[in-house]
C-alpha cells in the first residue's frame, strides 16, 4: 500500500516580514564556544547582573501558595493597575487606574501599541540606531518603518525627525533613554518632540523602560507628560530593567481613555490576563522599598564611567558617556575604515578569537555601522579584563594577530 502523501502548509508571508534580535543570535554563539570550553565575557545581553528584590520573589511565592493563579481581569488587577498610575505621575504623566493595560512584557506592550495605532500603508518614525523590533513589528503591522537619527548627545535627533514626516506619517516610536546608545531626549528636546505629534496630528508610542536607569535625574522625561502629546500618546514600561524582573515578563501600557477599551479588546484576543502571582511581584516592586534601584543605578554609573575611560583609552576609539540605561555604544568606524573593516566582522573577531561578545551596531539598524553596542550590566572585572581583550584586538588589526585571549579551556 503506498506510502500518504504528505501536504505542506504554506506559512503566512507576513512571518517573512519580521525579523529577530542580535543579541540573542550572539548569546547562542557564544554559548556555543563555553560548551566548549571557552571562556567568554557576556556584553551582549541587556539584562541586569542581579535577580529581582527579595521582597518581589517572594510577593509571586506567597500569591502561588495562596492559590492566585486563577483567571483575572484583562487590564490587570486593580492594585497593580493603582500602583502603575501612582508611579507614572510621580514622572509627571496624569494618568488614573482605568488608563492601564497590564501585559506580559514591555515587548507585547510595544507590539499591541503598533497594532492599534498604526495603519496598513502607513509610515511610522523609528529610531536609528533602535530596538531591532521596532521596524519588525512596523512592517508586520502592514506599515512603513521610517529611520530617524540620533543627534551629536546620541539622543533622536528631534530636527531629523521633523524632516522625515510625511503626509503618511502616522506614529513615532520613541525610545528615551535609547537602546543601544543610551542618549535621552532632555525636557526641551522632549517639548519640541510634542509640538511635533500635536501639529501633525501623531500617535506617540514611548517606550521608557530605562525611565528610571538615568544617572543625572531620578528619572528621564516622557513623551507622555508633555502638551500636545500628552493625549496623543501610549506610553510603554515594564520591570525587567529597573527591577530585574526580566523572566517575569511583566509590563503595560498607559493609554488616553479613548484608546482603553479597544486596547482591551485586543489583548482579550492576545493573551487574556498575566498571571496574578506575577502581577504581585509588580506590585510589590511598586509599592516596596526603593533602595535596590538606587544601588543598581550606582553600580551602573561607576561601571560606565570606568569603561567608558578605558574604550577611549584605545587608540581609535571614541565612546560617548550615555545618559541613561546599561550600554555604551563605541564608535570603531574610522578605526575600522583603516583596515577595510565591518563593525559585524569587528564584532566576529572579538567573539571567535577573544572571547568578547557584543553586538554589531548594524542590528540596530544601518546607522549603526562603525559601532558595537556592549552592556555593562556585569561585574567590573569583566568589564575591566573586556577593555583589556578589546585593546589586543584593536591592536592587532592588520597583523593577523589574534590571541583567542578567553579561548582556554576553563
Amino acid at each position: 500500500m503506498p506510502a500518504p502523501s504528505v501536504h505542506h502548509t504554506e506559512l503566512s508571508s507576513r512571518l517573512a516580514l519580521l525579523s529577530g534580535e542580535g543579541a540573542i543570535d550572539v548569546f547562542r554563539r557564544a554559548q556555543r564556544l563555553e560548551r566548549a570550553g571557552r571562556h567568554v565575557i557576556h556584553l551582549e545581553l541587556g539584562a541586569p547582573d542581579v535577580g529581582a528584590p527579595p521582597h518581589v520573589a517572594e510577593a509571586a511565592i506567597r500569591a502561588l501558595r495562596d492559590g492566585d493563579a486563577r483567571y483575572v481581569g484583562v487590564a490587570g488587577i486593580p492594585e497593580l493597575c493603582e500602583a502603575i498610575a501612582a508611579d507614572v505621575r510621580s514622572r509627571g504623566v496624569e494618568a488614573e487606574a482605568d488608563q492601564v493595560l497590564v501585559t506580559p512584557s514591555a515587548k507585547n506592550a510595544v507590539f499591541y501599541a503598533i497594532l492599534a495605532a498604526v495603519e496598513p500603508g502607513s509610515e511610522v518614525l523609528v529610531p536609528d540606531p533602535g530596538f531591532p523590533i521596532y521596524p519588525s513589528m512596523v512592517r508586520f503591522a502592514g506599515a512603513t518603518p521610517v529611520s530617524y537619527a540620533m543627534d551629536a548627545g546620541n539622543a533622536p535627533d528631534v530636527d531629523d525627525i521633523a524632516a522625515r514626516i510625511t503626509p503618511r506619517t502616522r506614529a513615532i516610536l520613541l525610545n528615551s533613554p535609547n537602546n543601544p546608545t543610551g542618549g535621552a531626549l532632555g525636557n526641551q528636546g522632549m517639548a519640541r518632540l510634542a509640538e511635533l505629534v500635536e501639529r501633525h496630528a501623531l500617535v506617540g508610542i514611548t517606550d521608557d523602560i530605562y525611565t528610571r536607569l538615568v544617572y543625572d535625574l531620578p528619572y528621564a522625561p516622557s513623551l507622555a507628560a508633555f502638551d500636545g502629546a500628552r493625549d496623543r500618546t501610549l506610553l510603554v514600561d515594564g520591570f525587567s530593567k529597573t527591577y530585574a524582573m526580566t523572566g517575569y515578563r511583566l509590563g503595560y501600557i498607559v493609554a488616553p481613555r479613548p484608546w482603553v477599551e479597544p486596547l482591551l479588546m485586543l489583548a482579550t484576543n492576545g493573551h487574556t490576563c498575566v498571571a496574578p502571582f506575577i502581577q504581585r511581584a509588580g506590585v510589590a516592586a511598586l509599592t516596596g522599598p526603593q533602595d535596590h534601584v538606587r544601588t543598581q543605578v550606582d553600580a551602573y554609573r561607576a561601571r560606565r564611567d570606568l569603561l567608558v575611560r578605558g574604550l577611549t583609552a584605545i587608540d581609535g576609539v571614541r565612546c560617548a558617556v550615555p545618559d541613561g540605561a546599561f550600554y555604551v555604544f563605541p564608535d570603531f568606524s574610522a578605526l575600522l575604515a583603516r583596515h577595510g573593516m565591518t563593525s559585524a566582522q569587528l564584532a566576529d573577531r572579538l567573539l571567535e578569537e577573544f572571547g568578547v561578545a557584543t553586538i554589531d551596531g548594524t542590528a540596530f539598524g544601518a546607522l549603526g555601522e562603525g559601532r558595537l553596542r556592549l552592556s555593562f550590566a556585569s561585574a567590573q572585572s569583566e568589564l575591566d579584563e573586556a577593555v583589556r581583550r578589546i585593546g589586543e584586538c584593536v591592536a592587532g588589526l592588520g597583523t593577523g594577530a589574534g590571541s583567542g585571549g578567553g579561548l582556554s579551556a576553563s
